[in-house]
């Protein structure tokens, strides 16, 4: 599923993302780690792999979109 990165926590390396419909979804350090990647700007568009519905949905991956 395809995201757009809405913020960034360094220091943590936990932030949320916005879904297309504008939904924002939060994840944490591991969502991010499992990803690889070393910095997150906002704005930039992502991939996310999820799991659980509705209020249980968490984020368990966090990658950059690439084409």
């Amino acid at each position: 599923m395809q995201a757009t990165a809405y913020t960034y926590d360094a220091d943590t390396r936990s932030g949320s993302v916005l879904l297309d419909d504008g939904t924002p979804v939060p994840f944490d350090a591991p969502a991010f780690d499992a990803g690889g990647l070393r910095l997150l700007r906002p704005g930039q568009r992502v991939r996310i792999e999820t799991e659980g519905e509705g209020e249980s949905r968490r984020i368990t991956l966090v990658t950059l979109q690439t084409f």
